[in-house]
């Protein structure tokens, strides 16, 4: 009995944000392959990488793409289109990188509406922290780490809502819910532009962002609708 009283007061110590999803636990429902329902605006999918120009406002961008998959090289790019309040779906597979580090490691990130970065990296298994996967750079941690091991398509499905703005001031914060592989991991948080991003006024319309930060990170099947 002594043993299991100290066992149960370790695991009550353990932050709620530092664990893991148990492969015991019951596992969400897969959102892979899910497709855009009406209203949404395809952005990757075979069609082709036509939605995206460079971050510099030039195109078409110089990533590879094959079969739908767009791998990251050569400088961010973004979405022609901007968008205001929106649900997003999409796909990402990190590298596997055993030699690299911390930012190092599979590193990329998904900025909504060019300002605030959804962050894309390697940290299957470690604790929830603000600059890992899932995380909303430097901002706010994911509850739970819902990342797969590298090598393993991944989901983002994400409701994001723009600042409110009035006589030049916010008076609302830019809010924003993220699933990671089905797994609600930031609740309707406030978040405010994540430095790095394109910089454009709060409040406003603003394109999709993905991040070339030097690892081999790919991207499939990213559809967005619009909102109200």
């Amino acid at each position: 009995m002594r043993g299991s009283l100290l066992s149960i007061s370790l695991f009550l110590t353990i932050p709620v944000a530092a664990l893991a999803l148990d492969k015991g636990d019951p596992q969400p429902p897969s959102t892979l392959g899910a497709k855009p329902p009406a209203g949404a605006v395809v952005l990757l999918g075979h069609e082709g990488a036509g939605a995206w120009i460079g971050s510099d406002g030039k195109g078409p961008v110089n990533w590879h793409l094959a079969d739908g998959i767009l791998t990251v090289g050569h400088g961010d790019i973004k979405t022609e289109k901007t968008f205001g309040d929106f649900e997003l779906h999409l796909e990402f597979n990190v590298p596997y990188m055993p030699n690299a580090r911390g930012q190092a490691r599979g590193n990329s990130g998904v900025y909504l509406a060019g300002n605030h970065e959804l962050q894309v990296l390697d940290s299957y298994g470690l604790p929830t922290e603000s600059h890992e996967c899932g995380a909303i750079y430097s901002q706010v941690a994911p509850c739970v780490n819902a990342c797969k091991p590298p090598l393993q398509w991944q989901t983002y499905d994400v409701t994001f809502h723009k600042a409110r703005v009035e006589e030049g001031k916010v008076v609302k914060k830019a809010r924003v819910t993220v699933l990671q592989n089905g797994v609600k991991i930031i609740d309707d948080a406030e978040i405010v532009p994540t430095p790095g991003g394109l910089g454009n006024a709060e409040g406003t319309d603003g394109p999709l962002l993905l991040q070339d930060h030097g690892n081999k990170v790919q991207y499939r099947n990213i559809w967005i609708k619009p909102l109200g």
